[in-house]
């Protein structure tokens, strides 16, 4: 990302379920660090997955925004319509040799996971043991995977310095599902390099997949974002608040004070003078803006460690 680069950040909600106050919490985040920053805030719906996403919810949590005042710089996009885009870069990344295909069933990943690396794990994505890297002999590939190498550092705007190994942690991800649909983290890379996003902020159960994310960016020669990841919003089992879990859709009846409860989550103590979204939203995002130390004509500088 180069330090003359004019900041452009997203929203990008999968339409699984209508937002909730955990997913506004990340919105309101990255609409205030745009404001604040004197950049652009757009919105992608990430659809790509279509079999978990209701007819209809994208439409819905635009509109769900619009009450809130989030109103995007741009026309959204919708994932689901753009796999001419993902497939031009998976074979990219087949010419090069990064990705191959492999012809492995869940069933033989978690058998030979247990063979060289011990009992599954109870939670979480099976570490691929590389079984199809040399080649799928006499059967056809079901899925393309991306072939990792080495340790991922990159620095996060809240939570520091980070660093994954990828061989160790994830082994070779998937980009193209047997069923094939796209997968997250080449779709959103791709997404995020066309649409120029020069800072992504979002929630910090996202951070694990920014390695991933990072080393498809360094394959495909396209600019890295900073990131930000924003603490979560927690039910009361100590859970993360989410869609899976039950979490309900929000309540748009008393709009202005969503937004005031989002933003004291985010750290922000605002004032009871606000009498609109609009009014609340700009007071947000000055105090956002000073906590940040940050000017109205600031652009991204530097590129990310990684």
């Amino acid at each position: 990302m180069t330090g003359s680069a004019r900041y452009r950040g997203r929203f990008a909600p999968s339409p699984t379920g209508p937002l909730h106050d955990g997913s506004l919490v990340a919105a309101l985040a990255s609409w205030l660090d745009a404001r604040a920053h004197g950049g652009q805030w757009l919105v992608r719906i990430e659809d790509v997955d279509g079999p978990r996403c209701p007819p209809g919810t994208g439409e819905l949590i635009l509109g769900q925004l619009a009450a809130l005042g989030l109103h995007p710089d741009e026309t959204p996009v919708w994932q689901s319509q753009r796999g001419d885009r993902y497939q031009a870069a998976l074979d990219r990344l087949i010419a090069a040799g990064h990705a191959y295909g492999c012809a492995c069933t869940r069933a033989e990943i978690a058998a030979a996971y247990e063979r060289s690396l011990g009992p599954r794990p109870k939670h979480g994505e099976l570490v691929y043991p590389g079984t199809c890297r040399a080649g799928t002999g006499a059967r056809p590939p079901r899925a393309w995977r991306y072939r990792v190498q080495g340790c991922i550092a990159w620095q996060d705007r809240r939570l520091g310095a980070q660093s994954q190994d990828l061989d160790a942690d994830v082994g070779d991800f998937v980009l193209k599902r047997a069923d094939g649909l796209w997968a997250y983290q080449l779709a959103v890379v791709v997404d995020d390099a066309e649409q120029g996003i020069t800072d992504v902020v979002r929630g910090e159960d996202l951070a694990d997949n920014t390695p991933r994310q990072i080393a498809l960016q360094r394959a495909l020669g396209v600019a890295t974002p900073r990131y930000l990841h924003t603490p979560l919003v927690l039910a009361a089992d100590g859970h993360k608040l989410s869609k899976q879990n039950g979490a309900a859709a929000l309540d748009l009846a008393a709009p202005l004070a969503r937004l005031r409860e989002a933003a004291v989550r985010l750290g922000l103590t605002l004032t009871e003078s606000a009498a609109t979204p609009a009014e609340l939203l700009a007071a947000a995002a000055e105090q956002w803006r000073q906590a940040n130390r940050l000017s109205c004509d600031t652009a991204p500088r530097g590129d990310a460690v990684g």
